[in-house]
């Protein structure tokens, strides 16, 4: 006897569609499970041998082959127990209701209860686009569920539950779609005090200015001054001026977070932007992603947010040199044996460093005491290649007494943000028919497409990138943050205002 059911799983953050099968044959009591499992999904014979027989079920006394298909990937995790419970049913005839074209996603306890389970979003996408009308996935995971538009699915919260409704004896209620309307999305800062606001910043006039830059264009940045100076203050007021989030990027991120198993239980979408700080000890796998399931790593749980990296240079080499190609490709992938995941990370890199190991050379009123060569020791922990990929390299001096305790009010984020929202929305516009983002993501075509400047401009950048040592890199990464600023200036053109303005941005010496 045989029977099948519709699943998925997960490889990166590509879904892929499953055929759960069991045949039951006669001979020797046995259960064997095929198809390239793991380990965990090994164990879930017993699982499903218990859930059977805790909710008044008959389990089969046969042989019973369970196959994942395909099977040229690895499945792991617990996630395909409710399938396996539900196809060995309708392979010994207790299940006697069409099973075939639903889609079954869920974790069993011993008793047959459902548990949540990770990455149900992006398999939903796919088990969607394939077709399939009707799901059953985990009661705890319908916030999430509820994202899918056009498809019927049922929250269950134990066998005994979905029994009685696939056999008429008590139906299920099925999940309400959210309703989603861009115009009713909280702004990154909804309520005052949530985040750091622009308004009690006082002074750095330069710094607010790059960061104001950053957030209409995407650009990277990167702060390097004395303690204490307000590097950090700066990049944690960065959040309450970025733009709000877009369905797309929205969904997208909540897959990232599904499959980390990150997303809050109470969510359905992420309506905020990440802001992700890991500390310095991280390891590079953390950082890029890995591990047996490889699952992302912060770089792609900050996607369509910021990743800020505080004391940069003492993080180790590996991990900032693991960075380099997911700043310049928006995107990582992990290869592990065989099998090759990949994750976005469209993200705005904010990092800040002192200026030597004691942090004084830069102060204005203490004395920096550390040779010139361990200070070149101190900023080559920080390579060039990954220098090269900041747009935007910020000196930040520490404040004068007078500015900090000047009653005069600094402009306040949501001003700002207004700004923002509208380059933003020139980018879109610009964009459209491309899967290009923001200006910061421009390829060298659109580079050429979009950011003509004039003759006397050329000039300009010619002879920057000879006194700053600009590369090929460099010299784009000017152009690009001089199409923002023409942007938020409202300019269909860069003008040579516009360029010596992001020239500025790069002449610290690091």
């Amino acid at each position: 006897m045989y029977a099948s059911v519709i699943s998925s799983g997960l490889c990166g953050s590509e879904a892929i569609l499953l055929t759960v099968e069991a045949d039951l044959t006669s001979g020797l009591p046995r259960f064997d499970l095929v198809g390239l499992p793991g380990s965990g999904v090994s164990e879930s014979r017993e699982r499903v041998r218990a859930a059977i027989r805790n909710n008044g079920m008959e389990y089969p006394i046969s042989r019973i082959t369970v196959n994942l298909a395909p099977a040229d990937f690895r499945k792991e995790g617990p996630i395909y127990d409710l399938p396996i419970l539900v196809a060995i049913l309708s392979a010994s005839r207790q299940l006697r209701v069409p099973v075939k074209d639903s889609f079954f996603l869920g974790e069993l306890s011993l008793s047959g209860d459902v548990r949540p389970v990770s990455g149900l979003l992006p398999m939903l996408s796919a088990v969607q686009k394939s077709g399939v009308k009707t799901a059953y996935i985990p009661a705890a995971n319908a916030p999430e569920a509820s994202v899918i538009q056009g498809m019927t699915i049922y929250p269950v919260s134990s066998v005994s539950e979905l029994l009685d409704h696939l056999t008429d004896r008590a139906a299920l209620s099925p999940i309400d779609p959210l309703s989603y309307d861009p115009s009713d999305r909280l702004p990154p800062a909804a309520k005052d005090g949530e985040l750091p606001d622009f308004r009690d910043i006082r002074g750095h006039s330069m710094a607010r200015r790059a960061l104001e830059i950053a957030a209409a264009g995407g650009h990277n940045v990167l702060f390097i001054g004395p303690p204490g100076s307000g590097k950090t203050m700066l990049a944690s007021a960065l959040p309450s001026i970025l733009p709000s989030m877009t369905y797309e990027e929205s969904l997208e991120t909540t897959a990232v977070y599904s499959i980390a198993g990150k997303l809050e239980s109470s969510k359905a979408l992420m309506e905020r932007r990440p802001f992700r700080a890991p500390h310095h000890s991280i390891t590079r796998a953390a950082m890029t992603g890995g591990g047996i399931r490889s699952l992302p790593g912060e770089v792609s749980l900050a996607n369509n947010g910021i990743l800020f990296l505080d004391e940069l240079p003492l993080f180790s080499s590996r991990v900032l040199d693991s960075l380099r190609g997911p700043l310049e490709d928006r995107r990582i992938v992990l290869s592990r044996g065989s099998n090759v995941s990949s994750y976005p990370c469209n993200i705005i890199f904010v990092a800040a460093m002192n200026p030597c190991p004691c942090g004084k050379l830069m102060s204005k009123n203490e004395v920096c005491r550390c040779t010139d060569a361990e200070i070149r020791s101190y900023r080559q922990r920080v390579s060039g290649p990954l220098l090269d990929r900041i747009d935007l390299q910020i000196p930040v001096l520490p404040v004068d007494e007078n500015i900090l305790l000047s009653s005069e009010p600094s402009e306040c984020s949501a001003d700002i943000r207004v700004r923002v929202e509208r380059a933003r929305e020139v980018q879109r516009e610009r964009f459209r028919e491309s899967p290009i983002k923001c200006n910061a993501a421009m390829t060298q075509a659109l580079l050429q497409e979009y950011c003509p400047i004039s003759p006397k401009g050329h000039a300009i950048l010619e002879h920057a990138a000879q006194s700053l040592h600009l590369s090929s890199r460099g010299s784009g990464k000017v152009l690009k943050t001089a199409r923002t600023i023409a942007d938020l200036a409202g300019s269909d053109s860069i003008l040579d205002a516009h360029l010596l303005e992001a020239l500025q941005y790069r002449a610290v010496n690091i």
